[in-house]
């Protein structure tokens, strides 16, 4: 798991917001972000510095692209 800022999580995952790369993504039960690439890797992510709705409206926008999300 990798604990870090949403400027920086936004960043990190730019390059991949798309179906070619991102299989899908979710809230964990802890609340941790979670991606599942097509390769079969999957990130966690600890976002220490927003709240849930913010958590939310990126959700909302990876599903906007196309990718499968479970909330």
């Amino acid at each position: 798991m990798k604990t870090c800022s949403l400027n920086d999580f936004m960043e990190e995952i730019k390059p991949w917001l798309d179906t070619d790369h991102i299989r899908a993504a979710h809230l964990d039960e802890k609340g941790h972000f979670v991606l599942h690439f097509l390769d079969g890797m999957k990130n966690v992510y600890y976002i220490d510095d927003c709240n849930e709705a913010q958590i939310k409206n990126i959700l909302k926008d990876l599903k906007s692209k196309g990718i499968p999300v479970t909330e």
